[in-house]
């Protein structure tokens, strides 16, 4: 079987193909670079985008994985949750595609997609433990099995991605063009910095949800009490210190998961999974617990189709099928 993926959640056009062993035989992924200067996502560009180069980047999936719309078993889609118009334009391409060319379609959770990125470099046994963790989500998710999921934690306000974002736009760390990446930066001088420089708050210490927007007002603060020459001096410990504060809640609320559920393993996925701070941390800690640690590939951390098309072969191998009345879902639950 393979299945061709479709992701327009947010501000990346993907396709992918995909078999049912959950193979990549293609991974197209356009990264829009038209918010930089707005200094984040702005939905109307991002929907405009799509609609240009949607077409292109799935003809080109098709092209390199080698095959024809008759090698095609069956489309899947992102239906939510996202933007509402850049999730209209990967639903409305793809229901169109599965009517011309008689394929079966199947609607795809984000969140479910992130999920099952470890599964497509790894065979990992359930149940176990998803540390989900992006620009708009973080969550800790227990996979009893694939298709079941319990939602143990989750941020009550910021995302720990959207946080990385906001720190990077409020110290002025942000490109005035191309891709936005303020996860990176933060990363990158992050590494010139003391982690223990400025002891900022970790929120909701002690329960299992996340809040990161304490700790973004934390730094703020901080920053509007230094003169300038002070601030461009301490800037590498601004950013450990920041970066630190969100590792330690992550891993420590994590960790805590443990004891509340029985599982076999502990997956970290999502755009902030890239961060090689909390991909060590959080590996040491579960190794030191004789747990497996699963992380994707960076390329896999990203909003991308071939996470889409592995849980869409997974439910067409399953003889789930969605009708051409399938409707973008930008607030959908997953549990």
């Amino acid at each position: 079987m393979l299945v061709l993926g479709v992701e327009t959640s947010c501000d990346e056009t993907a396709a992918a193909v995909v078999d049912e062993q959950f193979a990549v035989h293609s991974n197209i992924i356009w990264s829009q670079e038209d918010h930089a200067l707005y200094g984040g996502v702005v939905p109307e560009l991002a929907s405009r985008a799509h609609i240009r180069y949607l077409v292109p980047v799935v003809a080109k999936a098709l092209e390199d994985a080698g095959v024809d719309w008759r090698a095609i078993d069956g489309i899947a889609t992102t239906r939510g949750p996202g933007l509402v118009g850049s999730l209209i334009v990967g639903l409305s391409l793809a229901k169109g595609l599965a009517l011309a060319q008689k394929k079966p379609l199947v609607g795809v959770h984000h969140l479910e997609g992130h999920i099952f990125s470890n599964l497509v470099e790894d065979r990992v046994e359930t149940p176990f433990l998803t540390l989900l963790v992006s620009g708009g989500h973080t969550e800790l998710i227990l996979v009893e099995e694939l298709g079941t999921y319990k939602m143990l934690g989750r941020t009550r306000d910021d995302a720990a991605g959207e946080a990385f974002d906001k720190v990077a736009k409020l110290l002025d760390l942000l490109p005035k063009e191309g891709v936005i990446m303020g996860g990176r930066i933060i990363a990158e001088l992050a590494a010139q910095g003391d982690p223990q420089a400025i002891d900022f708050p970790r929120g909701l210490a002690g329960e299992p949800d996340f809040s990161f927007s304490g700790l973004k007002t934390a730094v703020l603060n901080y920053v509007r009490g230094l003169a300038s020459p002070e601030r461009e001096r301490q800037l590498p410990d601004i950013a450990a210190s920041f970066q630190e504060a969100v590792v330690d809640a992550l891993v420590v609320k994590t960790v805590a998961a443990l004891e509340r559920a029985n599982i076999k393993a502990v997956c970290l996925a999502g755009g902030v999974a890239a961060n090689q701070r909390l991909r060590q941390r959080l590996r040491d800690e579960i190794e030191s617990r004789d747990l497996p640690f699963y992380c994707p590939s960076h390329a896999l951390c990203t909003d991308n189709a071939v996470m889409i098309g592995a849980v869409g072969a997974f439910y067409l191998n399953r003889g789930v099928r969605d009708g051409l009345d399938l409707d973008a879902a930008p607030r959908l639950s997953l549990c």
